[in-house]
């Protein structure tokens, strides 16, 4: 199995990159995901969300009020711990078993937005980062995003620098242009994924 981190700052397109890597037959472990996902309606996660924090965190549907649990949590420390404590080992497992699922053979691509930040990159075997220039990433928080200027300039300025992310990078997709110049990007970085792959398990790379 090759575990790859995915990363890049917001606006840079790592959704599309991690689309297109799922089209090609990565399997994608998606920590945004399976944190909405381990917390929906009737999962034991939930139940220990309202467990914690009580009723008053559901929304009508019986869905969770994330907007209101957001406002609980993150003016509390304390209270955001426990938060962690429930819904952190629940995503570890989760993606465990996404992984476990995949095969031995697989090229599993870890989407994870704060991976420089949080210094994660020696948790996998290589980091592909998705790069562009901030003012392309602001021009399209702002024009394809909807986002007020200053909003997305803040957003911005909480995640790395650039060149953090870059310091990280085993592989670097260009993506300051448009779209039709990524997909040739993602399918190259796709075959250098699989002949890593292939020379990892011990055999010459096109013979998966």
């Amino acid at each position: 199995m090759l575990r790859v981190g995915l990363t890049g700052g917001i606006g840079a397109g790592k959704s599309e990159v991690s689309r297109l890597l799922a089209g090609y037959g990565a399997v994608v472990v998606d920590a945004d995901r399976i944190a909405r996902e381990v917390v929906e309606p009737g999962t034991p996660g939930l139940a220990a969300v309202v467990e914690a924090f009580g009723e008053a965190v559901l929304a009508p549907d019986g869905t969770l009020d994330r907007p209101g649990l957001g406002a609980v949590v993150f003016a509390d420390p304390e209270k955001l711990k426990v938060l962690n404590g429930i819904v952190h080992p629940l995503v570890r497992a989760r993606s465990a078993e996404l992984e476990a699922a995949a095969g031995p053979g697989a090229i599993v691509v870890h989407d994870v937005p704060l991976l420089a930040e949080n210094g994660l990159a020696p948790l996998y075997d290589l980091v592909v980062v998705v790069d562009a220039a901030p003012q392309t990433q602001l021009a399209r928080l702002t024009a394809l995003r909807g986002m007020a200027e200053d909003e997305a300039r803040a957003r911005m300025a909480a995640q790395a620098t650039r060149e953090q992310r870059l310091a990280v990078a085993t592989l670097v997709i260009d993506n300051d242009g448009p779209r039709e110049a990524l997909e040739p990007q993602v399918r190259a970085v796709w075959e250098e994924l699989t002949a890593r792959a292939a020379a990892a398990a011990g055999a010459a790379p096109g013979t998966e």
